[in-house]
């Protein structure tokens, strides 16, 4: 018997939830209090397991029907960004300089009410887990997940994530097959030459030039480096020379960079060409390097088998699906799993005119709460019919 689809009950709830998660926004890292507002929610739903401190604050709650099925993960993300949140609301972010810009609120209130669902009725066949990670925004969370003991004995059939679109028509279903986000990774790379008085530079060691000619080499990367039918980013992020006085030729620079592709293998390469030049200038220049790699992410790259069932579940529900051609420019740590795992992300449009993900004035709209639970239910449903 398929899971039953009447969420209509539940959404005064969940959307309560949702505004509460956006008050209380936490940047990647430190969601505790999400985490507990989670483990409130979820506890009442009484799922055959609950566990805590997954991958740093992450939870997994798994609703068993003790038969023989398909065992379907569902995940969502706990984490805010160093935004404010500029919207005048009652529930606006009470953390200054913190906001769920990215719509994880409305995401946790989406798998929140799958959660509400399956503690009333537990799939026919099989089982599910909702993941609630941690640490998205920082490309860190779905790895530290993955090492997590609590985790790795789960091993899930398929495996499934949305995230909300500005810029398409609200509750349209967005797939793609194979490449469905970029990968991305933030390089910093650090020079040390010597200070000296500004008056005698000649007896320092300034990575002035050095920091300058990165700059213009990281930017040109791509045009000299990557093939024409691919497409690769360098973005440089950010640039610091010495310190803020005019007496003193600075001893030390810093670049950081952005490296996007839709290919891990290429962004490899352009990692590889990133380090060659800087090391050549760092040569060419005399000074010392050093170089750190952050927040790493991999192409999200989705299973056919996984977004024929996404397409499948939205055809049934009567939605509006748009089949995108190209991959997203923007990324997403979900990569991670679909490396490993079957399966697949999609899109739920949040309206065309929409502000944008991260802009100061973007909301999760209340509207698509039920779509998203729609979907996720449906999907199980396929799922158990595979089985």
């Amino acid at each position: 018997m398929p899971l039953d689809l009447n969420i209509d009950p539940y959404l005064p709830e969940l959307k309560t939830l949702r505004h509460q998660l956006h008050a209380a926004a936490e940047v990647s890292g430190e969601e505790q209090q999400t985490a507990e507002i989670i483990t409130e929610f979820l506890s009442a739903t009484k799922p055959d397991e609950l566990y805590t401190n997954v991958g740093g604050t992450g939870l997994l709650a798994t609703y068993d029907s003790k038969k023989e099925g398909s065992h379907v993960l569902i995940r969502c993300e706990l984490d805010g960004l160093p935004i404010t949140d500029n919207i005048e609301t009652e529930y606006q972010s009470k953390k200054e300089g913190i906001g769920h810009k990215c719509g994880h609120d409305g995401h946790m209130a989406i798998v929140a009410g799958v959660a509400k669902l399956l503690g009333d009725q537990r799939p026919s066949a099989g089982k599910v887990t909702l993941l609630f990670q941690p640490a998205e925004e920082t490309g860190e969370g779905a790895q530290r997940v993955m090492e997590d003991s609590k985790f790795r004995d789960l091993k899930p059939d398929y495996f499934f994530a949305l995230h909300n679109l500005p810029g398409f028509t609200k509750h349209q279903i967005v797939v793609k097959k194979d490449t469905f986000a970029a990968a991305s990774v933030g390089l910093i790379v650090r020079f040390k030459g010597a200070t000296a008085h500004a008056a005698h530079p000649e007896e320092g060691n300034s990575p002035a030039l050095a920091v300058a000619q990165t700059i213009q080499s990281f930017s040109a990367a791509p045009q000299f480096q990557v093939p024409l039918e691919k497409a690769a980013k360098v973005t440089v992020i950010h640039a610091g020379l010495g310190e803020r006085a005019f007496g003193t030729s600075p001893g030390q620079g810093t670049v950081m960079a952005t490296l996007r592709t839709y290919d891990d293998q290429l962004l490899a390469k352009l990692k590889d060409h990133c380090i060659q030049i800087a090391e050549g200038y760092a040569d060419t220049f005399k000074l010392g390097i050093d170089v750190e790699w952050v927040e790493e992410f991999p192409a999200t790259v989705n299973n056919t088998e996984a977004v024929d069932i996404i397409e499948t579940a939205a055809d049934k529900l009567g939605s509006e699906i748009y089949h995108k051609k190209e991959p997203f420019s923007w990324s997403e740590d979900f990569g991670h799993f679909t490396g490993k795992y079957k399966g697949a992300m999609f899109g739920l449009g949040a309206g065309k005119k929409h502000p944008a993900l991260h802009a100061q004035t973007y909301d999760f709209p209340d509207e698509i709460i039920s779509t998203g639970i729609s979907m996720f239910l449906q999907i199980i449903n396929e799922t158990i019919d595979r089985s």
